[in-house]
């Protein structure tokens, strides 16, 4: 009788490997180099595209900020502009426009770029650390975090807005805290927060929503209750309505402790009555699904509806914060952030007991990531030209370095009349010229915006534009219809033209 062949090992069961990788993604070490990759790979896009310094407004932000600084005063009209000059006018964001004038003053270029790298990876940072407090899931937070940056974090350039999202994003996670807890000492750092974020820009007010949706949930399932309905559907409130109150109003008056006060309400206000900005800038406009971050946005806002729909009890709060991101976010790009991080939020905030690693050990591994996303992000701005030369280069290729600097050498007699996108570049580059234009669309109003958008089209009635009728001199996009229309009109001469600027002088 022959003996039957010896068998090796049994292979790995499906079971054995899949915990053998739940373990290797448990380790401290895999999960910082995950980390450092998410944060490395945001500050790297930063270096590449260089796209802190092609932001069209962040030019008369820096003006505004220098003008402060040097008067130490805030502005009340507006500064820099010859067809607008007297008209009121409210610097909201002066906090922001005073640390990005620090920061040319002291770096140069690399200064103005390297804030808005500082700010970008803030976002991400504090997003990350949002979603990981809340889930108590490092995978979860990594995964919901990165589908979430891609959706909306490129989509705008680290403008004051990106101080709101950080903000509201804490001030977010403090509120589900306190609701799920009932610790309401939580929400004793949100006036604080409103008092700094008042004086960064003008997106508080959705700070303040918050707050006042917190306040309304909870005094609408207590009145329930007290009157006999039926909220066991829903999640339960658990913090008092005194409290609430309380610290509510706290918080809209510490949003008046600033230069300009109470005045910002009124900005909103103006703000909210604008319509012609909402058709001339595109960021400005609804979501027309021309890019995968639209898609990207729609899906996590989807996915955010199901995981509070799926959930045994209704958190009220959810719902209405979602329904109310979704309606302002889908028609402005600009405003994706809200209902990106506001999905997020929902989506990770179910949370699970994950085991706590020593203190000493969280100090260690955060100093190592610290590190190694230092070194990786040095290796990076090396090979992307991050330098002041290659700055120059990428403001060259998009601004009118070129014409300004042949208007400095030969002077023409204003005033100026400028494109809209370079009216922001101009104040900071060109200043002896104030503009027509720019983009503080809350100075010019919607009467000057349609004005400044029909003639810069070459709309039938360019010719009566009183303020190009004015101008002495024409800067303008080489490629704007209104360049070629004055090529062909007798009023003026062409006396300069490169690859993006031409240059009209009245004859």
């Amino acid at each position: 009788m022959t003996s039957a062949p010896s068998q090796g090992p049994p292979p790995p069961s499906r079971s054995g490997t899949g915990q053998e990788l739940r373990e290797l993604l448990q380790l401290p070490l895999v999960r910082s180099f995950a980390f450092t990759a998410l944060m490395a790979t945001v500050g790297a896009l930063c270096f590449i595209t260089k796209y802190g310094v092609s932001d069209l407004d962040i030019w008369w932000h820096l003006k505004v900020g220098d003008w402060i600084v040097e008067r130490r005063a805030v502005p009340h009209t507006g500064i820099f502009s010859q067809t607008a000059g007297n008209h009121p006018w409210t610097a909201y964001s002066w906090g922001y426009e005073v640390l990005l004038s620090r920061a040319y003053a002291w770096f140069g270029l690399l200064g103005v770029e390297l804030f808005g790298v500082a700010l970008t990876l803030a976002v991400a940072g504090v997003l990350f650390w949002m979603l990981h407090r809340l889930s108590h899931r490092f995978w979860v937070a990594w995964t919901v975090c990165t589908v979430a940056c891609s959706a909306f974090l490129f989509n705008l350039m680290p403008r004051p807005v990106f101080f709101s999202m950080v903000l509201f994003a804490i001030t977010l996670t403090l509120i589900l805290e306190a609701q799920r807890s009932g610790r309401l000492h939580l929400l004793y750092w949100l006036p604080p927060i409103f008092f700094l974020w008042a004086n960064l820009h003008i997106q508080f007010i959705y700070g303040l929503f918050l707050a006042g949706l917190l306040l309304g949930v909870n005094l609408l399932l207590k009145l329930g209750g007290f009157l006999g309905v039926d909220s066991s559907f829903f999640v339960e409130a658990k913090l008092p309505i005194l409290g609430l109150a309380g610290i509510f109003i706290v918080c809209l008056l510490a949003t008046g402790l600033g230069p300009y006060g109470f005045h910002l309400y009124q900005v909103v206000f103006e703000y909210s009555r604008a319509r012609v900005p909402y058709t001339m800038i595109i960021e400005l406009q609804a979501l027309a699904f021309n890019s995968f971050t639209h898609y990207v946005e729609l899906l996590l806002a989807a996915a955010a509806f199901f995981a509070v729909g799926w959930q045994k009890k209704l958190d009220l709060f959810k719902l209405l914060l979602l329904m109310v991101a979704a309606i302002v976010a889908f028609r402005t790009i600009r405003d994706g952030w809200f209902i990106c991080i506001s999905a997020a939020v929902c989506i990770a905030d179910c949370p699970a007991e994950e085991a706590k690693s020593p203190t000493s050990r969280r100090a260690v591994e955060f100093a190592g990531v610290t590190i190694l996303l230092a070194l990786v992000l040095v290796l990076v701005a090396r090979n992307a030209d991050f330098s002041s030369r290659g700055l120059n280069r990428a403001i060259s290729s998009q601004f009118p370095v070129d014409a300004a600097n042949f208007l400095r050498r030969q002077p023409m007699p204003g005033p100026l009349y400028n494109s809209f996108d370079w009216g922001g570049f101009l104040i900071w580059y060109m200043p002896q010229y104030p503009v027509a234009i720019d983009g503080r669309n809350d100075l010019y109003g919607d009467e000057l915006d349609a004005r400044f958008y029909k003639t810069e089209s070459a709309d039938a009635s360019y010719k009566e534009d009183p303020f190009l009728n004015q101008a002495g001199v024409v800067l303008l996009k080489q490629n704007v219809p209104l360049a070629g229309m004055l090529a062909l009109d007798s009023r003026f001469r062409l006396i300069y033209r490169d690859k993006i600027a031409v240059i009209f002088v009245r004859q």
